[in-house]
């Protein structure tokens, strides 16, 4: 059996997969983890001696912070291109397969419906740039790798954006949330156990997105997560995305279409209500 060789395994998505419970821990199946501290993707010799053959190797590893990314492009390429790209030659090479996460931000949001996988792209930050430089390089040095878009990636109330926002509204603090950027906030539990599904697939996708199902404003998300967790609604209020200055331009669509995903037969994850419902239980 595989071994399972996780990047990034000190972010949400890469802890989660090299959990105790992980799905690709069944059947007995090796799961290792590396954090950015003890992997870096961009040191060749590092990966060469990491990665060995037959593995299935699953690139957490990114450069996340949007707004900062706006200064420090540099690294944002580094770690999220070139990184990305180094990862796919070596995988190629040693006949390893290889999972690579991008996003849904490498599309401009101008667009009137859901996007499929080959909608032109058009990133509107640096972020966006660098993780759609980072998709060409892996399909450039590893045609059979797979590249899989997710969106607004969340672990309920533990960490990241809902987390910051419940910690305000416990203080009956009042929290603007912007009304007009929309996606789909998907569950890492749930993205964990459809990238499971996608790695037994016999036929996989090699261009695919990921996200749990429906769509909503982070206002609506928002309300939801505040809800959920037993608070007042009423301290969630809308704004615009001209009223709230950031360094970084976000897309206000972002919600990506799973035609490619359901196309071969993988079951569609979960809708993002039932999941938040679950992740705040």
């Amino acid at each position: 059996m595989s071994r399972v060789l996780v990047t990034g395994a000190d972010g949400l998505l890469g802890a989660r997969i090299t959990s105790p419970t992980s799905p690709f821990r069944d059947g007995g199946r090796t799961v290792v983890g590396f954090g950015s501290g003890e992997l870096d993707i961009t040191d060749a010799t590092a990966l060469d001696d990491t990665v060995a053959p037959r593995d299935v190797v699953i690139n957490c590893a990114a450069y996340t912070a949007v707004d900062d990314a706006e200064t420090d492009g540099d690294r944002a390429f580094a770690v999220n291109a070139s990184g990305a790209g180094l990862l796919a030659r070596i995988c190629a090479g040693k006949r390893a397969r290889l999972v690579h996460l991008s996003t849904g931000y490498v599309f401009d949001g101008t667009a009137p419906d859901p996007y499929e996988v080959h909608s032109p792209t058009g990133p509107v930050n640096v972020y966006g740039r660098s993780k759609l430089a980072g998709e060409r390089a892996v399909r450039d040095e590893f045609p059979g790798a797979l590249v899989v878009r997710t969106m607004w990636l969340h672990s309920g109330r533990a960490t990241g954006f809902p987390a910051a926002l419940l910690r305000k509204c416990e203080r009956g603090d009042p929290v603007a949330v912007v009304s007009d950027q929309i996606a789909s906030p998907t569950y890492v539990g749930d993205l964990v156990s459809a990238l499971a599904d996608l790695v037994a697939h016999p036929d996989p996708p090699l261009l695919t997105h990921a996200t749990s199902a429906g769509a909503v404003s982070k206002y609506g998300f928002a309300r939801a997560v505040a809800a959920a967790a037993g608070l007042d609604v009423d301290l969630v209020r809308p704004c615009r995305t001209a009223d709230v200055r950031t360094a970084a331009d976000r897309p206000r669509n972002a919600v990506l279409s799973d035609s490619s995903w359901t196309a071969r037969g993988l079951t569609p994850l979960p809708h993002w209500r039932d999941a938040l419902r679950r992740a705040c239980a």
